[in-house]
């Protein structure tokens, strides 16, 4: 007799499973993954140290402190912010909060998997905006084109990963007053790369909703902390559909550290910043196209020899991401330090001759 199983949604038997390829990165150049490539500020693992004790894990997390601190450092007020476990449970939350079975939610292609992995589970009428072809440059004009006055939510990287490309504040306040109706989220996990922000129109707006992650410049990805921002009335309604204790007590207390250690920040970013134009000459001078990027990571346009190049470089212990599967022929680089990355370009040299 054939065994019965419980049936999922339809919603989820149509999605694709989401496998990012996580294993066997240890003791290799992480290029592959935006991550931080030198670690968390010292100063996240002293604070760990000196106040992390067997009670405190042993009780269920307490935000206040994190909470007030964060808000100070981002200029909200603490009603405003919201900590979530990654910017993915602030996707989620969005959606959980605004968006219904067979609701219309926008999303740009390509951009970061999980807007349309959270709004799939949602069971939405997913539209997707290309990118423009020829420099990826971001597709305002067609996504005011594309609103509609039951549009739920929209979901925009900026920048965008992977193609490195942004939309300016001005152009992302036509949005915000062209689909009032709407939940717009702007999800910033690569501010500090670029400068653009829309945390300051906070109070302007109602239905801007805008996030923020310890995964990149903080180097706390492993930690899985996000910030959501909003006005207070939104995330309350926001904070109904978030499960009390999803940030762990580590996160909430090494956030604190790292934002406090302003130099450590200040000299990644500037790291970070040279390392991309050092890429860009190199790249330049193999003939190899590129995308100029405004986050911590470069588009390459390798071409037919893009799984080749990904392989070969894995080989010599230095990992980079494929996007041949939206963007063909492309790879994607994090750009890390400018040692990481001289390694880096001589190996691609030594492949590409």
């Amino acid at each position: 007799m054939r065994k019965r199983v419980p049936q999922p949604r339809e919603a989820v038997l149509r999605m694709r499973p989401y496998s990012p390829p996580t294993e066997g990165r240890a003791d290799k150049l992480r290029l592959d993954f935006n991550e931080n490539t030198v670690g968390c500020s010292p100063r996240v693992i002293e604070f760990l140290q000196q106040r992390l004790d067997a009670n405190r894990l042993a009780t269920y997390p307490e935000y206040s402190e994190a909470k007030q601190e964060l808000a100070a450092f981002f200029g909200v007020e603490h009603d405003e912010m919201l900590l979530t476990n990654g910017t993915d449970e602030a996707i989620q939350v969005l959606i959980n909060t605004y968006v219904d079975d067979g609701d219309d939610v926008i999303i740009l292609r390509p951009s970061y998997a999980m807007y349309r992995f959270y709004a799939e589970v949602a069971g939405a009428a997913i539209r997707e905006i290309d990118y423009r072809s020829e420099r990826l440059a971001f597709p305002l004009d067609e996504l005011l084109l594309a609103l509609r006055p039951n549009t739920r939510a929209i979901l925009i990287s900026n920048p965008n990963n992977p193609t490195g490309t942004a939309v300016s504040i001005e152009g992302i306040e036509r949005i915000l007053r062209r689909a009032p109706n709407a939940a717009v989220m702007v999800d910033e996990a690569y501010y500090e790369f670029c400068g653009i922000t829309a945390i300051r129109h906070l109070g302007q707006y109602p239905n801007l909703f805008v996030s923020r992650t310890f995964s990149k410049l903080y180097g706390m990805a492993g930690m899985r902390l996000g910030c959501l921002f909003s006005q207070a009335e939104n995330l309350a309604s926001v904070h109904k559909a978030q499960s009390p204790y999803s940030v762990n007590i580590l996160a909430a207390m090494a956030a604190r550290a790292a934002v406090r250690d302003t130099a450590y920040i200040s000299r990644y970013v500037t790291e970070v910043l040279a390392a991309r134009e050092l890429a860009y000459v190199s790249l330049e001078k193999l003939g190899i196209p590129y995308y100029r990027s405004q986050g911590n990571f470069v588009l390459l346009r390798i071409g037919e020899r893009a799984l080749e190049v990904r392989d070969r470089l894995r080989e010599a212990g230095v990992l980079v991401r494929e996007r041949t599967y939206e963007l063909p022929g492309c790879v994607r680089v994090t750009v890390g330090t400018r040692d990481q990355m001289r390694r880096f370009l001589a190996e691609l040299e030594r492949i590409w001759k």
